[in-house]
C-alpha cells in the first residue's frame, strides 16, 4: 500500500506509504452575519482533505474534472483556494499572479537531514546490476559524480518527473564522469513494460526495496546527486513544477 501525498503551496508532489492522492489543508477564518437580530461572528477552524473526489470549480462555478485540474495545478501555475464560507470538499481553482509565480520559482523546500542520508556526509553505493545488464560496482563509481532516483511505477509524481530527468541525462549522455542511475522498487518484468511506452534515460535497476530501506528512503520519487568524492551535494523528495531547478547547477559544480 503506498499513500500520495500533494503539497500546493509549495506544490510537491510525493509517494509515500497507502492508495490516494490526497492532501490535508487546514483553513481557519471568521463568518460575519447580519440580520435582524444583529451581526454575529463564527470563527471556522477545518481540515480538509484534497484527493480525486474534491470538488474544484473555477470562479464561475464550472466544476473540472479531476484530471483536469490535477494537470494545471502540477504546471505551478494555479491553486486551490477554500474560503470560510466554502463547504469543507469544495475549492476553487485560482490563477496565480506573476509575485507569487516567481516566490515558488524561488521557494526551495527544507531538506530532510535527519535520516540516513545527509548534505556533506559521504554515501556508500551499492553493487547491482540494471536491466540491460551493465554492473553497478562501487569501485568503478569512484571519482565520478552519480545521479541516484528512487520511484516506482503506481507513483504518479514518478512518472511525472521521467521526461525532465532524461532531459538531464541526456545532456550529460557523453560524459563518461557522470552516471545516471534510477533504483525502482518494481520487478523487471513490470518495469520492461512500463518503459517500453516511457523510456527512462537512467541505468534502471529492478526490485531495489532493500537498497531503498538501506538509505532509509521514506517518500517516493527521492533524487541524490553525488560528487566525486561520493559525499551528496544534493537530495530531494518529492516532484513539482520547480523542483529540479537547482539539480544541472549542482551537476556542473560536482563535475568540476
Amino acid at each position: 500500500m503506498k499513500k500520495i501525498i500533494s503539497l500546493l503551496i509549495p506544490l510537491t508532489i510525493s509517494c509515500l506509504a497507502a492508495i490516494a492522492q490526497v492532501e490535508t489543508v487546514k483553513t481557519t477564518g471568521t463568518i460575519t452575519r447580519t440580520n435582524a437580530s444583529g451581526t454575529t461572528t463564527t470563527i471556522v477552524k477545518r481540515t480538509s482533505n484534497i484527493d480525486s473526489n474534491t470538488i474544484v470549480k473555477d470562479s464561475a462555478g464550472v466544476r473540472y474534472a479531476y484530471n483536469e485540474w490535477h494537470n494545471l495545478i502540477v504546471t505551478g501555475k494555479y491553486k486551490l483556494m477554500n474560503q470560510p464560507t466554502d463547504k469543507a470538499d469544495e475549492f476553487t481553482l485560482v490563477k496565480k499572479d506573476a509575485l507569487e509565480i516567481t516566490a515558488m520559482k524561488n521557494f526551495r523546500l527544507p531538506t530532510d537531514e535527519s535520516g540516513y542520508i545527509k548534505t556533506g556526509n559521504k554515501l556508500d553505493l551499492f553493487s547491482a546490476k540494471d536491466i540491460a545488464g551493465y554492473k553497478i560496482r562501487p569501485k568503478d563509481l569512484e571519482g565520478k559524480v552519480v545521479v541516484l532516483n528512487f520511484w516506482f511505477i503506481a507513483c504518479p509524481p514518478c512518472k511525472e518527473e521521467i521526461p525532465e530527468l532524461n532531459k538531464i541525462a541526456l545532456r550529460y549522455a557523453s560524459n563518461p564522469n557522470i552516471v545516471f542511475i534510477a533504483v525502482a522498487l518494481d520487478g523487471k518484468e513490470d518495469l520492461q513494460k512500463f518503459l517500453k511506452y516511457n523510456p527512462f534515460s537512467y541505468h534502471i535497476v529492478d526490485d531495489g526495496k532493500e537498497i531503498a530501506a538501506k538509505y532509509e528512503i521514506k517518500g517516493y520519487p527521492t533524487s541524490i546527486i553525488l560528487d566525486k568524492e561520493g559525499k551528496v551535494k544534493l537530495h530531494t523528495t518529492g516532484y513539482g513544477p520547480y523542483t529540479l531547478n537547482d539539480f544541472t547547477k549542482t551537476i556542473e559544480e560536482a563535475v568540476k
